[in-house]
């Protein structure tokens, strides 16, 4: 997506992304029925935790969001993009 190369099942520390892009340090999450027990909720929100403290950013999606907003997803992950590109300095224009 615009250029960025996002890896599926991706191991980060002791938790696995279910995407992953290392260039713009973003993880995203699809969560499926299992995600809304409470259990699974506070162990969601560890691993997130975690990933904030590595300096990557979560996005969370529920697989309803994905089967049937597809466009809405595409949209959220897209808005995140344009603002870090947008806060990101490009090192190659730093020099000119």
């Amino acid at each position: 997506m615009y250029g960025y190369d996002f890896h599926r099942q991706k191991p980060i520390d002791n938790y696995i992304l279910d995407f992953f892009c290392y260039e713009i340090l973003l993880g995203i999450e699809i969560d499926g029925y299992s995600h809304q027990f409470l259990e699974v909720h506070n162990k969601d929100g560890i691993k997130e935790k975690r990933m904030n403290e590595l300096g990557i950013t979560v996005l969370r999606f529920s697989d309803d969001e994905v089967l049937n907003e597809m466009e809405n997803v595409l949209r959220a992950i897209e808005f995140y993009i344009f603002d870090f590109e947008k806060h990101t300095p490009n090192p190659s224009q730093e020099w000119s």
